[in-house]
């Protein structure tokens, strides 16, 4: 079992943090079982740091979600499923930064969706963390308001290398995860990624201190994040799309384009979890999905994007999920000083 004794601790270098899923070599080999503690860069590599930095300015676009990683995990084959349990997320600094940038977001014209429409313009929030208060102060960039937020730490991007030798950006959620941006990669819940090539050459990164459901223009409260983990490892039980867990719910995550093909993604994948788990027909799982899922937009802004179907446990007979491995995680979890 894993406790402190076995921790890593991790900090990359910026010329160690790597910008695709796939493509680049190992920044380290682990065993299943380790508990890594590690330090991501925000989204904008750090360079946003007061309102007068504008993202057209500041902002290479080749160079953003910069990645923690990739880590390759001994004994990790293509078909496994790889499960990342996070521990805790932490902000790693006492400012954050969300911004609009011209042509990208949910309410604005894009590359994809053209109109004869200038940009939205290009502005920058930053937020300020009160540690002692758990809150991010939000303050107007175009009024006197100011309010202060709840802290809800999460990770825009998890992920493990494609499958077909293929490198895809870091602002790019598919199959092998990537960046899915849901409030539900959060602490306290487990992710299980289908492993792809051998070592699995998983990696994270873009914190947020809190982020909407859907990102609606774009970007989340962003910050550099320490997050500690637990890696393990299920032989021969690598799902089709990521799935989560926490105490409460099980989730499948389906990232594409349209919005109604990610969700279709999402609701296929639990009806299939589901038969996995209870022995249901797809038809009957297709009913019984049909009147207890919720589901939460996860980003409406990305390359594809995500969507989050979930299952509360509280509705379904008891079950166990990979081997009752995400009970465990939190198990290990609960000794980890």
């Amino acid at each position: 079992m894993a406790d402190t004794l076995d921790l890593i601790d991790f900090t990359p270098t910026a010329d160690q943090l790597v910008y695709t899923f796939g493509g680049a070599a190992p920044i380290r080999r682990i065993t299943p079982g380790s508990v890594l503690r590690l330090w991501s860069e925000d989204a904008f590599g750090g360079v946003l740091r007061s309102v007068t930095d504008l993202s057209s300015e500041k902002i290479d676009l080749r160079f953003v979600n910069p990645q923690t990683g990739p880590f390759y995990v001994d004994g990790a084959e293509p078909g496994d499923a790889l499960a990342l349990h996070f521990v805790s997320m932490e902000p790693a600094r006492d400012w954050a930064a969300s911004a609009t940038i011209p042509f990208f977001g949910g309410l604005t014209s894009t590359d994809r969706t053209a109109t004869l429409q200038d940009p939205l313009p290009d502005t920058t929030w930053i937020y300020q963390l009160d540690r002692a208060r758990g809150t991010l102060r939000f303050e107007a960039r175009y009024g006197e308001f100011a309010v202060d937020l709840p802290l809800a730490p999460m990770l825009g991007t998890v992920g493990v290398a494609p499958a077909g030798n293929e490198v895809r950006s870091s602002l790019v959620p598919d199959r092998f995860g990537g960046n899915m941006d849901t409030p539900q990669m959060r602490a306290g819940t487990t992710c299980f990624l289908g492993v792809n090539v051998e070592g699995a050459l998983f990696s994270i990164g873009d914190g947020h201190y809190r982020q909407g459901e859907g990102e609606s223009c774009g970007t989340a409260v962003e910050g550099a994040m320490t997050t500690t983990l637990i890696v393990d490892l299920v032989k021969g039980a690598g799902p089709g799309w990521p799935r989560l867990e926490d105490d409460e719910c099980l989730m499948t995550v389906g990232s594409s384009r349209p919005l109604e093909d990610a969700w279709r993604v999402s609701q296929v994948e639990l009806v299939t979890w589901l038969g996995e788990l209870y022995g249901l027909d797809k038809m009957d799982g297709y009913q019984l999905l049909s009147q207890i899922s919720e589901v939460p937009i996860a980003n409406v802004v990305d390359a594809n994007y995500s969507v989050v179907a979930k299952a509360r446990k509280s509705l379904l007979p008891a079950a166990d999920p990979f081997g009752g491995l995400h009970r465990d995680l939190r198990e290990r979890a609960a000794r980890i000083g």
